[in-house]
């Protein structure tokens, strides 16, 4: 396996930079209606729906956020590219498509319970 290092930890950097870019703009953004209107306005549905997905993606995002974190500090310690669960080599395809990956699919399978 020949993984660049280096490319890969400038990958991880610039993920993290969007990510918290999207962070900054998630935690910031309010539903424009909070505090208006009454309980059976229409809206209140919409309003709480746009809440839900804010929040899912707010939790998507910190969840990404920390494994690129994770990965980055793989690289510091010299275990990138290594399963965090069974030590064998990751895959380099696995590792272009998605750096911040922490076990092989076969492990990454068996956390999720597939």
């Amino acid at each position: 396996m020949h993984v660049d290092i280096e490319q890969a930890r400038r990958q991880l950097e610039e993920m993290l930079a969007e990510l918290d870019k999207s962070l900054a703009t998630l935690t910031t953004q309010r539903p424009e209606s909070e505090g208006h209107g009454t309980p059976g306005d229409a809206d209140a549905g919409l309003d709480l729906a746009d809440h839900a997905r804010a929040s899912a993606l707010l939790q998507i995002a910190q969840e990404q956020r920390r494994e690129v974190l994770e990965a980055l500090q793989r690289i510091e310690n010299g275990t990138y590219g290594v399963c965090v669960s069974c030590g064998k080599p990751l895959p380099e395809g696995r590792l272009e498509a998605k750096p911040e990956a922490a076990r092989c699919l076969s492990c990454q399978a068996k956390v999720e319970g597939r």
